[in-house]
């Protein structure tokens, strides 16, 4: 009898670990490990080398296309993705092919466990296929003379995600982000707007041009009469559905990508156009980590602070929004995001908050 395949599994669910280990093992393939994402997975990985890696695509700390990229240079092996987000022909599957993963099975967003649990969810046929492929003969798997390409080949140097670790934004992710700006007028505006939004949003990124201390008063009183989990940010706190984080006064607030996943990185630093915090910095870090999983706004304001932000993020596909003139207090930093093309939509104060539903594709 031939020896039986051996596979690791690489996924933040639970349920999918255990699910997927039945199915693999019923089937007669071994899973010698599962690990919750590719930071724990490694060392067992460098210890006990699999046949085939089972992978995810949207984790904490680091997401599966980003490891894959890695390993293909590190180690290259066959490797089949199964995520909800590897659809056939959609990008993140294109840019996981193209990584060198050998095949993908698409996990469905309702009905999971049935999924988990079918035999004939084409899982097991494509591990098998996955086990004979030669990826060694991949260009990707031999583009960097003497780290990979040859059998029983291991990284030179030691295990460091920060080296690889990419704050790029994603093609697709499940979460999504919305950056807000403002100033002059903006905490009636900012009250106004998300009173009307339901608790199922996209996590919020809010800047408001406030000094130190007043930005967790401001916090509080919108957290305590909207739907939203509204709370001042601090260092390293996620964006996640239903929740708006403030950025503190005095300080610069960035989104940053940790995996799949969205935080913020609150530091110090110089004024940038006049403020601290800045709406630019913040957007800018938007279109850097989320792009078109992203929606930035910007409301009334005193000044340009925000525009060219603004502009990167429609760059970078993000849908963007400025407040109209009519609406504005004061029709600063929407003029110079309308006049440098940065808002594909001009709304009203009053329609603002139906705009910002339908765009994120929540029921309100």
């Amino acid at each position: 009898m031939s020896e039986a395949l051996r596979v690791a599994v690489i996924d933040d669910s639970a349920v999918v670990r255990k699910h997927l280990t039945g199915l693999l093992e019923a089937a007669g393939i071994k899973v010698i490990m599962t690990a919750s994402d590719p930071l724990f997975a490694w060392p067992k990985l460098e210890s006990n080398w699999p046949d085939v890696i089972v992978l995810d695509v949207e984790m904490p700390r680091m997401d599966g296309i980003s490891f894959l990229r890695q390993l293909m240079r590190d180690h290259p092996m066959p490797v089949v993705m199964c995520s909800t987000l590897t659809e056939a022909g959609c990008e993140t599957t294109m840019q996981a092919l193209a990584a060198g993963a050998v095949g993908f099975v698409t996990k469905p967003k309702i009905g999971l466990r049935d999924f988990l649990e079918d035999p004939g969810n084409g899982l097991v046929g494509m591990v098998r296929a996955a086990a004979k492929s030669n990826v060694r003969a991949l260009p990707i798997a031999s583009s960097e003379p003497g780290q990979a390409g040859q059998p029983g080949s291991r990284p030179k140097a030691p295990f460091n995600p920060a080296a690889f670790a990419s704050n790029l934004a994603m093609a697709e992710t499940t979460d999504r982000v919305i950056a807000f700006g403002s100033s002059t007028g903006g905490v009636q505006t900012i009250e106004a707007v998300l009173k009307q939004l339901p608790r199922t949003m996209p996590g919020i990124v809010l800047v408001q041009h406030m000094p130190e201390k007043f930005t967790q008063s401001f916090a509080a009183r919108l957290n305590s009469m909207t739907d939203l989990e509204v709370m001042e940010a601090k260092d390293g706190d996620r964006v996640i559905n239903g929740r708006v984080l403030v950025a503190p006064g005095g300080k610069h607030m960035q989104l940053k990508r940790s995996g799949a996943q969205y935080v913020v990185e609150v530091r110090d630093g110089p004024l940038v156009n006049h403020h601290k915090p800045s709406v630019d910095v913040l957007f800018k870090s938007v279109a850097q980590c989320a792009g078109r999983n992203a929606i930035g706004a910007i409301f009334t304001g005193m000044g340009d602070d925000g525009a060219r932000g603004l502009l990167e993020m429609r760059k970078a596909g993000a849908t963007t929004l400025a407040q109209d003139e009519a609406s504005c207090v004061v029709y600063g930093m929407p003029k110079a995001a309308a006049e440098l093309g940065a808002a594909q939509h001009i709304v009203s104060l009053t329609a603002a908050p139906a705009a910002l539903i339908k765009l994120s594709g929540v029921a309100g």
